[in-house]
């Protein structure tokens, strides 16, 4: 297994050793694909694991006591658990045991004690972020029943003019560039293609309209695979999903290995994200934030379709050619899913301490002429006199991010 010479260096010194197998295989299990974890969970790992080793023995044994009372009484040993794995047998040992409600909450108490400290940490090294969350100019609804769920957390600010997506080009690129820049530091995500016009180099791109071509292969091999029932359990069928890779025809992802194996990920493991545009947006950005914890975020939802009825046990079937019904806009359905996704996103960001009482909410409209700003207060828009202009909101995210 390929760790960074950092966690390595506190594997061979005999950390892992120190700790309950079941916890320490559980991590090197989270830790085998180290290429495909983003910058963030790498540092994650690193600080985790740092915190345990320059711990006392004594906290240490402290803190992990309760996971050993439990690992004894469900008889946890080397037969049962081997050391330095933690495979699907290890998986259904836990899964299937009685006192399996016993070792979650003893793993839960000890994340609970550790990790408010490592989020201390982040805290004290943090920079101002920025999360842009657009709705689609189809939308056509008034801006006062727009952000319902959140307009209480923030401020509504009036615009002079209307708000669009290339003012955000400039944002992203020059926050690439900056210091606090870097490789999977900025993303867009977005359901069509009007912010794969805006140029940003340097940012994670993924688009439910421009992965069409792999979205499409993918329902037509995961049918296939149904079909011919070559994957006659959960497992094998997972194993199958696994081959499923973008190919470099497909999208950009495929250039880079991570962002390819997110973007399966994303498609095949997200409820609905194959068929529902907004789904696909909403599930990617909470990953994206959760995985990569991006500075700046960019978020543009677009008009979903109506779901047409099928009968299919799996909803992995393209709605186009297995139901012959005409698709159909559904603009109402698309403002109830939105009022919801906006506040899942918020909340999303809300749970980690990158950004916590350091980021910057813009919530905009394609062609409104007044956005809901949720941030901390010293946040330029909020001190605003009057309506702005457009280009001003774009530049005082500019301020905010310093760059």
């Amino acid at each position: 297994m390929k760790v960074s010479p950092k966690l390595q260096a506190l594997i061979d010194k005999g950390l892992l050793d120190r700790l309950p197998v079941s916890f320490s295989s559980f991590c090197l299990d989270q830790m085998k694909d180290w290429e495909l974890l983003f910058p963030a969970e790498r540092s994650y790992h690193e600080r985790l694991f740092g915190l345990l080793d320059r711990s006392s023995a004594e906290s240490v044994e402290a803190l992990f006591a309760p996971v050993r009372e439990v690992e004894r009484a469900m008889g946890v040993n080397e037969k049962t658990f081997p050391k330095g794995k933690f495979t699907l047998d290890q998986v259904d040992f836990l899964n299937r045991n009685p006192r399996y409600p016993e070792w979650r909450a003893a793993i839960a108490k000890v994340f609970a004690q550790v990790d408010p400290v490592l989020d201390a940490d982040v805290a004290r090294s943090g920079h101002a972020r920025l999360v842009v969350v657009m709705a689609p100019s189809d939308l056509a609804a008034d801006p006062s029943r727009m952000w319902l769920r959140i307009a209480s957390r923030g401020q509504r600010v009036a615009l002079d003019g209307e708000f669009a997506p290339g003012l955000l080009g400039s944002v992203v690129q020059d926050f690439a560039a900056g210091k606090h820049g870097g490789a999977y530091s900025s993303w867009i995500v977005e359901a069509g293609s009007a912010l794969a016009r805006v140029p940003a180099a340097g940012a994670v791109r993924y688009s439910y309209e421009g992965h069409a071509p792999y979205r499409k292969r993918l329902m037509k091999e995961v049918q296939a695979v149904v079909d011919a029932q070559v994957a006659p359990g959960p497992r094998q069928f997972s194993e199958r999903l696994k081959q499923m890779k973008i190919l470099a025809s497909e999208g950009e992802a495929a250039r880079d290995p991570l962002l390819a194996e997110f973007a399966r990920a994303i498609l095949l493991s997200g409820n609905g994200t194959l068929l529902i545009n907004n789904t696909f947006v909403e599930w990617a950005t909470v990953q994206g934030i959760r995985r990569a914890r991006p500075s700046v975020m960019v978020v543009g939802f677009g008009i979903r379709n109506k779901v047409k009825p099928f009968s299919s046990l799996l909803i992995y079937a393209d709605q186009d050619t297995s139901n012959p019904i005409p698709s159909q806009m559904d603009t109402l359905g698309t403002y109830v899913d939105l009022e919801v996704f906006y506040q899942y996103i918020w909340q999303e960001c809300e749970k980690y301490a990158e950004y916590r009482n350091n980021t910057a909410y813009l919530f905009v409209g394609d062609g409104m002429d007044e956005i809901l700003a949720i941030a901390p207060a010293d946040f330029p828009l909020l001190n605003a006199k009057g309506p702005v202009k457009p280009s001003a909101v774009a530049q005082a995210s500019k301020d905010w991010l310093g760059v």
